[in-house]
């Protein structure tokens, strides 16, 4: 069972929707672990600048960055052997999926992780 959730553009602004859906996954239990090199936390964890310098095992990527730096951020999460690869709504790239997908990594793109968990709940 997936327990941490690296969320890549994890915002420490209470208004942002990357902290929003990263709020409530923790709420329901995940372990989440932000990736953003501008800010030192948000939620009350420890902030790293990219996925590789996080020291733990990640069972889910969610990605919230524009569609244009999902390549860089799957090609890092397929080195690690990411098993998950979640873009959320608008987040849309055919050809890192592709290649995500060539390696053995589950890809779900341009879905709300919170909403499907949520419809999962009912």
């Amino acid at each position: 069972m997936a327990k941490n959730i690296a969320v890549v553009g994890l915002s420490s602004s209470p208004l942002r929707p990357s902290h929003g859906v990263a709020a409530y996954m923790q709420s329901q239990g995940y372990r989440i672990l932000p990736v953003n090199p501008e800010i030192g936390e948000a939620l009350g964890e420890k902030s790293y600048a990219s996925l590789a310098a996080i020291p733990e095992k990640i069972d889910i990527v969610d990605i919230f960055r524009r569609s244009e730096f999902v390549p860089q951020v799957v090609d890092e999460a397929i080195k690690l052997r990411v098993p998950v690869i979640w873009m959320q709504e608008g987040v849309i790239h055919e050809g890192a999926a592709e290649r995500a997908r060539q390696a053995g990594v589950f890809v779900v793109m341009d879905k709300c992780i919170l909403k499907a968990h949520h419809a999962l709940r009912k």
